[in-house]
């Protein structure tokens, strides 16, 4: 179970706090003070800590700097009155992990705590170094007890050693020490985002936050609230008031990740935004100034939205200050073996195995594999497969099925009238007494995903689209997509 440290002067609170999450499968401790919140963070190694910002003896400041000075990895969350949320959000950008106001909403609190845990396991298993380091076959040495070798990484994306990747991190030192907005182009996966922390880190922002926001993951009718914020009352639901991702990224950088899916009203709201450098929360007055560095990613040809009529040309121009092109992985085949050994590096740590590499007989599935879902759907088959393995190597009975067959399901699929489906002659082929020869519902799975990745290419993986084209809704396209392990 994991452990909660709550600080907060108003025994009340704690009490309630301790109550609620102890029903949740949380072990909580609480203290009333400061100083009895560190010494209590000490002597059980929290995994999270929440803390009012006013405390008697010290002020939120002081306790978060402690803490992080300290226990850097542990999130935390501050708890804050209306008054105090301009205070909230500088403290923020000290570390915090986010703010809670008051009054407390037990949902909003589960959903939290809940997110900041799962966001620190996955930052530190990210951060912790490798087993072994990975050679350009994609097989680790043998493992030891130090963890100094890796690949060439950079803010948990691995660089590669290629010409196409020295190109694209030459054009990340380039623009990266100045204020250009960036639009950065690449199919699903290919790690867009990790660019952008990268232009981040590399910037003289690189102290103040880096906030990233999925356009194409929020509804229009969210996407103004989570952008500006809004004001208690603004609107039905609006319970409280919320900081939005501009005024939280203000001094640093917010990255737009599928920014051509914002809608028409939206976009000429962030156009304003972009010239003025000033905003207004949803039903608010005040002018809030913004010094914020903008960087924009698309699968798309933001020009041809434009053209189309899809995308504001106005404000394709304001962000087309400097384009960067991420490559798709099945361009990248120099690289792909060293991208699977650094991932088997990081999954062995994870699962606590010792996978050492992989069979030939893989390593010519890998590079043979067209991988429409890149670097991502790279990641999560080799996840997988290193759960699934028991011995030294990865093996091919441990590879998603589309992945072992993609050269016969290619051949199928480039006839010009196939008398049945990939999966139902994969069916027929097998119809010989043999044991293993699938199940029917095993076929139907095959040709539902036959028929996801077909529109989730024809639509250059944008999964918006793809939901719209399968009459499904997103959530359950991207359900079916985990399932799929796409």
């Amino acid at each position: 179970m994991k452990k909660i440290v709550v600080v907060d002067d108003e025994a009340d609170i704690c009490f309630l706090l301790k109550r609620f999450l102890s029903k949740n499968d949380f072990i909580v401790e609480t203290a009333q003070n400061g100083k009895d919140g560190l010494a209590l963070i000490e002597s059980i190694s929290p995994d999270l800590v929440m803390t009012d910002f006013r405390l008697g003896d010290i002020t939120g400041t002081e306790l978060l700097t402690t803490i992080k000075s300290k226990r850097p990895n542990v999130p935390v969350l501050i708890i804050t009155g209306y008054s105090d949320i301009k205070v909230a959000v500088n403290v923020m950008k000290l570390g915090a992990y986010d703010y809670i106001t008051k009054p407390l909403f037990p949902d909003e609190i589960l959903v939290t705590v809940k997110k900041a845990i799962a966001d620190a396991e996955t930052s530190e298993n990210e951060e912790q170094q490798y087993v072994a380091p990975a050679s350009s076959d994609g097989n680790s040495e043998p493992a030891k007890p130090a963890r100094k070798s890796q690949p060439r990484t950079r803010a948990g994306y691995v660089m590669g050693s290629s010409d196409v990747s020295d190109n694209l991190f030459r054009q990340v030192d380039l623009v990266a020490p100045t204020n250009f907005s960036v639009i950065i182009y690449g199919e699903s996966g290919s790690g867009k985002e990790a660019i952008a922390q990268e232009i981040h880190n590399r910037s003289k922002r690189k102290d103040m936050p880096f906030v990233a926001m999925d356009c194409g993951a929020i509804s229009k009718e969210l996407a103004g609230s989570e952008l500006f914020g809004h004001e208690k009352g603004s609107f039905t639901g609006a319970l409280q008031t919320k900081i939005g991702h501009f005024e939280l990224a203000n001094g640093g950088t917010l990255f737009l990740d599928e920014v051509s899916n914002l809608s028409y009203e939206i976009q000429v709201a962030l156009l304003r935004v972009v010239q003025e450098r000033k905003m207004r929360r949803i039903g608010g007055s005040k002018e809030i100034d913004l010094d914020v560095r903008i960087i924009v990613a698309s699968n798309e040809r933001l020009l041809d939205s434009a053209r189309n009529g899809k995308f504001r040309e106005d404000l394709y121009y304001r962000f087309n200050e400097f384009t960067i092109e991420v490559p798709a992985l099945r361009n990248r085949k120099d690289d792909l073996m060293l991208f699977a050994g650094a991932f088997l590096e990081t999954t062995n740590v994870e699962l606590g195995k010792n996978v050492k590499g992989f069979s030939e007989e893989v390593k010519n599935d890998f590079l043979n594999y067209s991988w429409p879902g890149n670097l991502r759907e790279l990641k999560n088959v080799i996840k997988r497969a290193t759960l699934l393995s028991d011995g030294e190597l990865i093996e091919e009975k441990a590879l998603p099925f589309e992945i072992v067959n993609y050269k016969r399901l290619k051949d199928l699929d480039d006839e010009p009238a196939p008398a049945a489906s990939s999966a139902a002659s994969l069916l027929l082929d097998n119809a010989d007494g043999d044991d293993t020869k699938p199940s029917l519902k095993t076929v139907a799975n095959e040709a539902e995903y036959d028929m996801i990745m077909q529109v989730l290419r024809d639509v250059n993986f944008n999964k918006s689209k793809a939901a719209r084209l399968l009459n499904i809704d997103r959530k359950t396209l991207y359900n079916k997509m985990k399932q799929f392990d796409i």
